[in-house]
């Protein structure tokens, strides 16, 4: 497929500062503050975040971080339970990196000060969610996991004098020297003083940890900060992104009605982990039988069977039941959850709640080996903007903070061998370009209709034909607005020529003209680049294994 051209660089005003640090990570959730933490030990560590340094998606997270804690489980069944859920496309040797080393990060977060919820004899207390054969997840204050985890980073790396951070900054574009490899990177940064508007940093590495792309569709459970920055400028400074087509939505997120757009309220799969079970709108339990965990299935299985009920029942939505619970559980162990759910004017203690699938978290982004390495020197990613391999075609519950936390640690210990010499940045002749950031709501429209939990050739075409006119629009000034547009923008591209290039269903990647999983054909990955003139490129690389 060769769809529209997306801008080669952001159009920007030139840099009106300067600095200098040994490493930049862009991001600050837990794959980010983890990666600082641990870089601090090698030279100076700058963090940028758009927002402020707690306001990213691991705060979102309820359902907790998985790791085989119990004497009684082992990291051989975590691995097995991954490879499953990422129906044959999970790189075993990644996976078994994040299984085995798992654990011990999670013990290292503890000793940082994180606070897991514990069982009256003061053993981390484990539950349970989909695809996972054991109790094997750490939460904390119920339902606030990612909230907990982002406050104990937050503070030890305020603790820790040594690493600078600059809020409220959108990374532009990466530096490269004359042979491709990082020189630091351009920004602009909304505050006052010297460091106001755009400038540039020169840096030895660059470590991307800036989350997913959510605000690509009209409805997602991200923040509005997930705009895909990461995974842009990625591709616009020449990087590999891999598995861009299976993006995961989440089955449970809290259906606010028809018109609600933007970040919506997450129903958490631990839920259901504790005997909570879905039904149609005549109280028909309608998991039994899809699978052999039932409403325990992995993510892409309970998403596709909600739409089919919906499909088959002409609703937009069906039902969590959970009432069994009774008011003392739903306070302890979901406080969150029951607060979202009864300020919008739902009792999940007396009521069922209303649930349909929303964007959740990609399983791709930026290609990079196991020590977070991408194809461009210099270049290292972690977290969600990252493709280490660990998701293959479909994330199971849980493992994302994991993830983060294992390859950060790892791309530290990688850089420990050696820090990569300060390039000289060339001047960038790339043509610069910006989209109108009132095209956000069409483009939103487009990949949800397109692109969504359903595909087919002729929605991807469509979504791709108002993608292309959507680059066509004059943009107004350069700002934030129009910056994250065009990141989006770019992002889009790239998903709609991975998934319009994949012609079968496999994990998270639906597509109804192709319903059927195709090993024979589609066993492997699909790497996107920009080609020449900034038009995305998808290239299969078929995988020597024949998986799980």
């Amino acid at each position: 497929m060769t769809g529209p051209a997306v801008p080669q660089r952001l159009s920007a005003p030139e840099a009106g500062w300067t600095d200098a640090v040994d490493v930049v990570v862009i991001g600050s959730g837990v794959a980010g503050l983890t990666a600082a933490l641990k870089a601090r030990e090698l030279g100076s560590v700058l963090v940028v975040t758009k927002d402020v340094v707690a306001s990213g998606s691991t705060q979102w997270a309820q359902g907790g971080v998985a790791a085989a804690l119990d004497p009684e489980d082992s990291p051989e069944e975590h691995l097995q339970d991954t490879l499953v859920a990422g129906a044959g496309l999970s790189d075993p040797e990644a996976v078994r990196v994040l299984v085995t080393e798992g654990p011990d990060a999670v013990w290292d977060l503890i000793e940082l000060g994180a606070r897991f919820d514990t069982l009256a004899d003061g053993e981390i207390s484990l539950g349970r969610e989909g695809g996972h054969h054991r109790n094997r997840i750490a939460h904390a204050g119920g339902d606030a996991t990612g909230a907990e985890i982002e406050r104990a980073l937050v503070a030890a790396v305020k603790r820790a004098k040594d690493i600078r951070i600059i809020e409220h900054a959108l990374v532009l574009d990466l530096l490269t020297a004359a042979d491709g490899a990082i020189a630091g990177v351009t920004l602009h940064v909304m505050g006052e003083g010297q460091l106001d508007g755009v400038g540039a940093i020169r840096a030895r590495a660059v470590i991307l940890a800036s989350g997913g792309l959510g605000q690509l569709y009209a409805a997602t459970t991200n923040p509005s900060v997930s705009t895909g920055d990461g995974m842009a400028l990625a591709l616009r400074a020449g990087a590999k992104v891999r598995d861009l087509e299976f993006v995961q939505f989440h089955p449970t997120v809290l259906w606010l009605g028809k018109s609600a757009k933007g970040q919506q309220p997450l129903v958490s799969e631990a839920v259901r982990g504790e005997g909570a079970f879905l039904v149609d709108h005549t109280g028909k339990r309608f998991m039994q039988g899809q699978h052999e965990l039932a409403d325990l299935a992995p993510r892409d299985i309970v998403a596709k069977a909600i739409m089919r009920q919906m499909i088959a029942t002409g609703k937009d939505h069906v039902y969590l039941d959970a009432r069994h619970f009774g008011d003392e559980k739903w306070r302890v162990r979901f406080p969150t959850i029951l607060a979202s759910c009864r300020s919008h004017g739902i009792d999940p203690v007396r009521e069922l709640i209303p649930v349909a699938p929303a964007c959740h978290y990609s399983s791709g982004g930026v290609r990079t080996d196991l020590n977070g390495q991408t194809s461009v020197p210099g270049l290292y990613a972690c977290g969600e903007v990252a493709c280490t391999g660990v998701h293959g075609a479909n994330r199971l519950a849980s493992n994302s903070l994991l993830e983060g936390l294992v390859f950060a640690r790892r791309i530290a210990a990688h850089l420990a061998d050696g820090l990569p010499a300060q390039r000289e940045p060339v001047e960038d002749r790339r043509t610069p370009g910006l989209v109108d950031a009132d095209a956000v709501p069409e483009l939103q429209r487009a990949m949800t209709v397109g692109a969504g939990v359903i595909r087919s050739a002729a929605g991807l075409a469509e979504a791709a034909a108002t993608i292309g006119k959507l680059t066509e629009q004059p943009a107004a000034e350069p700002g934030t607005p129009g910056w994250e547009a065009t990141n989006l923008v770019t992002v889009a591209s790239a998903l709609i020529a991975a998934a319009t290039a994949r012609e079968e269903s496999r994990g998270a990647h639906w597509r109804e003209d192709h319903p059927d999983r195709d090993d024979l054909l589609w066993f492997g990955s699909l790497d996107v680049t920009l080609d020449q003139h900034a038009v995305p490129q998808a290239t299969f690389v078929p995988r020597a294994d024949r998986g799980e």
